[in-house]
């Protein structure tokens, strides 16, 4: 019993193997298969069989031969089923639904204000609703959703604590689950953020790599040596908590002076209120506002920006000290203030240990590393 069970498991991992490396290096030959893994040709025929029997590779076509019969490729049937990635921030939903490889099919964004957890869990229903509508027809439909959310999730999917939304130890694995009973990942937002960019962004090419997503408050996410770093119980990466002020302001947290009451969307926001920076027609003071009138000279602004990418930069520079990464990419909406914040952040990462370390990236207001780096999660556990 013992030695089939060992044996079935050894021919569940070889098949996921020989699948992902034809989803990462299609076209490919069952030879190249063989040469690549190390598996022997009678074994990624039978294995090759069984995934073409799945709907999950087809093949296409005739390669170049090395001096015998030209070779069948094989290819990775992107279209057998679809992920869902949902991004929840503190005053927005983006959702979106992709292809096997990552490829988004369709998007769709709200935002709001002030809404408690109920109101946001309801437009929630509605987004995965409206995204499960629009996939097309395929062999495995909806194979999982993941859902990315601004504080700390144990591995079990328990938010645990996400203070700029007032949420404590909500199980939303478990609410998603029971409505729709399909695989769900919940996870912090900043670390498929740092995934979404290893697996199909800006950071393809880099081992390690810190992802810093800069909005209403600041996650960070750390690729080291290829693998996301997630600590001992999923709670890595609470970087906007790290301490920059000694007795400094009091956050939600229940610390006092944390790095995102300094360097992030609501800093920014609540700066520029004190100065008496109010936008036109009584509307609400948004990072939008403040875009357009640094883009339109506006001194006071500009220098908002700038204090807000000094502090970045402090914290930034205390991080790449510890882990010396490769590259440090930040996204999320204060990505959008490149043109203002890039210079003092630059400054201190002159000032690390390590000054050859660290290409830095600003993420363009396009992306979607968060929403990617969601579907990525329940597509490798489906093809796993």
């Amino acid at each position: 019993m013992n030695k089939t069970w060992n044996q079935h498991v050894v021919k569940k991992q070889n098949k996921s193997l020989v699948l992902k490396m034809i989803q990462r290096s299609s076209p490919i030959s069952r030879a190249e298969i063989a040469n690549v893994t190390g598996l022997n040709k009678g074994t990624v025929s039978s294995l090759v069989t069984e995934l073409l029997e799945a709907q999950l590779i087809y093949e296409s076509g005739q390669g170049v031969s090395s001096g015998g019969r030209r070779p069948v490729m094989l290819l990775f049937n992107q279209t057998a089923g679809y992920s869902i990635g949902i991004d929840i921030g503190v005053n927005y939903l983006l959702g979106i639904l992709t292809d096997l490889q990552g490829n988004i099919c369709f998007e769709q964004k709200i935002q709001f204000t002030d809404l408690t957890f109920e109101e946001i869990k309801a437009e929630l229903f509605r987004m995965i609703d409206f995204l499960i509508e629009s996939a097309p027809p395929s062999p495995y439909g909806i194979v999982g959703i993941g859902i990315g959310v601004p504080g700390t999730v144990r591995k079990n999917g328990e938010i645990v604590l996400a203070p700029n939304l007032e949420w404590v130890n909500i199980h939303l694995q478990k609410i998603v689950e029971e409505r729709y009973h399909l695989p769900i990942i919940v996870e912090n937002e900043a670390n498929a953020g740092a995934y979404g960019e290893k697996r199909f962004g800006v950071g393809k090419n880099f081992s390690n790599i810190l992802y810093i997503s800069i909005g209403i408050g600041i996650g960070a996410g750390l690729i080291l040596t290829d693998e996301l770093y997630r600590g001992k119980n999923g709670f890595s990466g609470e970087l906007g908590h790290m301490a920059i002020e000694v007795n400094g302001l009091r956050c939600k947290c229940g610390s006092e002076g944390c790095w995102e009451l300094y360097a992030s969307e609501q800093a920014l926001l609540k700066n520029a209120q004190r100065l008496g920076i109010r936008p036109p027609n009584n509307e609400n003071l948004s990072l939008e506002h403040l875009l357009s009138l640094a883009e339109n000279g506006h001194p006071e602004t500009i220098q908002l920006f700038e204090q807000i990418g000094n502090h970045i930069g402090i914290g930034v520079k205390n991080i790449m000290n510890i882990f010396n990464p490769e590259q440090v990419i930040i996204g999320n909406r204060m990505a959008m203030a490149k043109q203002w914040v890039k210079a003092p952040v630059m400054k201190h990462i002159q000032q690390t240990i390590d000054t050859s370390q660290g290409k830095l990236t600003f993420l363009d207001s396009k992306s979607r590393s968060t929403a990617l780096g969601l579907a990525a999660f329940s597509i490798e556990r489906f093809l796993e």
